[in-house]
């Protein structure tokens, strides 16, 4: 299926008709199981601030384009892009099930808007025959999600309507506990339109692209949520697309050591889905000091705040992405990075070390000696100034903090 990609998201271009056979295929094969995720301006904006959320969004098998802004980013990149809302998927799902004789499993939080019985009524008068199951869920629970009368259901399509980026996070990390489900989506609130707890903007209002205007009239409270997705959206869309790649992305290297039997070895981590890919922790410094953004870069990579800053330097190295990187890699549109440097100690053990899984398959400590070996060519330059910068400063005891 072709895609675009807008902000980083990959958003996949195909029309409503497609997304039902690509459904159909999917509830037909004997085995693998399959999520869809379906982007809006709102949701993308999500992705920038949660990168377990990003790359969940950008591991889904088909990511529907819900919403007008999307659109138009279209055909700035010059993309004819058929918006699907996920209020009409739903109904397509629904109605397929009924046809097929599937089993739909339903996960809502447990104060939704529409209740047990609200979606057991609307969904006998609708769809006839259809088998379906409805599970409460909280929303602190979504990594370890269980409902043993759901899972003893053994739905065929699961349905989640906890709205992003908890629903979308519910499915991938438990959707294998449900072997028997082939589908799952995320669909927000679609289930409250379909029992109509919430009205639906008249058609023309749709057709227009104004429906986020009906649901500030009829709910007002959601006015930041709408300024997001009408005003902030665009403004990023636009700075991404002309601006940003023109810009190198400021960037902080992490070098975190620790001395062993009078040997002093540094800490690299393997790169998901990139074998023998091997690098220091690193990441945007988003307008922080280097201690500042080095410090949260090394929390939230190793999930563990063992360590005491030592020194940084700025203005390391400076490169571009190679143009093998693809467009969703080169971390929301810039041209390369300028990166400097924050030299750490590890105080803690080995066992507070926890990479996360989204960047990251593995980790080891290497004699700071080694770096340069292991580190993949595109590497080699900036690892060679970083190291010579460890030697000063470590090794020789100067200039520290």
């Amino acid at each position: 299926m072709k895609e675009v990609n807008i902000l980083g998201t990959n958003i996949s271009l195909t029309s409503r008709q497609e997304v039902i056979n690509k459904i159909r295929g999917f509830l037909k094969k004997d085995q693998g199981q399959y999520y869809i995720v379906t982007p809006n301006p709102e949701i993308i904006l999500k992705t920038e601030e949660d990168e377990e959320f990003f790359y969940i969004v950008n591991k889904a098998d088909v990511a529907i384009p819900d919403g007008v802004g999307l659109k138009i980013a279209g055909w700035l990149l010059g993309k004819n892009i058929s918006r699907i809302t996920g209020a009409d998927l739903v109904q397509d799902v629904l109605a397929i099930a009924q046809q097929d004789g599937l089993k739909v499993g339903i996960i809502k939080p447990a104060d939704s808007l529409s209740d047990k019985a609200d979606i057991k009524k609307t969904l006998k008068e609708k769809y006839p025959g259809l088998k379906a199951k409805i599970a409460d869920a909280s929303f602190s629970n979504i990594y370890s999600f269980k409902n043993k009368r759901l899972k003893e259901f053994e739905p065929d399509i699961l349905l989640a309507t906890l709205g992003a980026p908890y629903q979308e996070k519910l499915i991938y990390h438990n959707l294998q506990n449900f072997s028997s489900a082939k589908l799952a989506l995320g669909v927000g609130g679609a289930l409250d339109f379909l029992t109509r707890k919430l009205p639906r903007a008249p058609k023309m209002l749709r057709f227009l692209g104004l429906e986020w205007l009906w649901r500030l009239c009829k709910q007002p409270r959601r006015w930041k949520r709408i300024y997001r997705a009408v005003l902030v959206f665009p403004w990023r869309f636009l700075k991404w697309r002309f601006v940003l790649p023109l810009k190198y992305r400021p960037n902080v290297a992490c070098l975190l050591y620790k001395k062993e039997n009078e040997r002093y070895k540094v800490l690299v981590v393997e790169r998901r889905e990139q074998v023998g890919h091997w690098q220091l922790p690193q990441g945007g410094t988003e307008g922080e000091d280097l201690v500042t953004a080095g410090s949260r870069e090394l929390q939230e990579e190793l999930n563990c705040d063992t360590f005491q800053p030592v020194a940084t330097f700025k203005k390391i190295h400076k490169y571009k992405f190679p143009p093998t990187i693809s467009r969703m890699s080169r971390h929301r549109g810039y041209k390369g990075q300028k990166q400097g440097l924050l030299l750490a100690e590890f105080t803690g053990e080995d066992r507070d070390i926890n990479i996360n899984f989204w960047e990251h398959q593995n980790w080891k400590w290497v004699d700071w000696q080694n770096l340069k070996k292991i580190v993949p060519p595109v590497r080699k330059e900036a690892i060679k100034k970083i190291s010579q910068k460890f030697q000063e400063t470590v090794i020789n005891k100067k200039d520290q903090l």
